[in-house]
């Protein structure tokens, strides 16, 4: 990694460089968030060790490639993190971040401006977007597996890879997603949430 080490709130290590703008991206969050409720108020005091250090981890458990997708981006967990992340680590990576509500499109249009990430917003919905043939795809508290996996069907490609985190009820969604859809799935322990993982998922089609 380029440039000096420095130590983030959450415990991990990321260059100082990273860290500024990941501040600068929490600085705005907090910002915001009495306005448009990016994230829980309750879960704002913890929001590098909650939301920051949730969102880098998905970022550690694939390859970044040409092209990642982010799911209903919300507050920017994990898609805008792991845009900030890869402006470093993967500077050709084009990140594109899909929202429907516009108000949180601005947030996330700010950070992206304010951070200089390279990283778009779709202010449509998933359903309503042309196929974006993603090599990663991610999405954080969104939708259920099977769900999920529907939109894989669309906007994933065929060799790429999903990431999203998953609390307690996970081993269910798995056993619900699979009536519907053949895939193949590793899972990856929380470093936030000993219930919860993180599920890397590949070969999505229609059982």
């Amino acid at each position: 990694m380029n440039g000096d080490s420095c130590a983030s709130p959450d415990g991990l290590s990321v260059s100082r460089e990273t860290f500024e703008k990941l501040s600068v991206f929490v600085d705005l969050l907090r910002k915001w968030n009495p306005k448009i409720n990016l994230v829980s108020r309750s879960t704002l005091p913890e929001v590098w060790s909650r939301h920051v250090k949730d969102s880098i981890q998905v970022f550690h458990l694939v390859e970044p490639k040409n092209h990642w997708v982010d799911l209903g981006s919300g507050g920017g967990f994990p898609g805008l993190v792991c845009a900030i992340l890869a402006s470093e680590a993967s500077p050709e990576t084009e990140f594109t971040l899909v929202e429907s509500d516009q108000r949180k499109s601005a947030f996330l249009r700010t950070v992206i401006r304010e951070t200089k990430a390279n990283c778009s917003v779709i202010s449509k919905r998933i359903e309503a977007v042309d196929p974006l043939d993603a090599d990663v795809l991610s999405a954080r508290a969104l939708a259920d597996l099977t769900t999920l996996l529907s939109f894989c069907d669309r906007h994933l490609k065929k060799d790429g890879v999903a990431v999203f985190p998953k609390g307690a009820t996970w081993k269910k969604e798995i056993d619900a997603a699979q009536r519907e859809w053949n895939f193949a799935t590793e899972t990856a322990n929380s470093l936030t949430d000993p219930q919860a993982v993180i599920l890397k998922i590949k070969g999505v089609s229609r059982g």
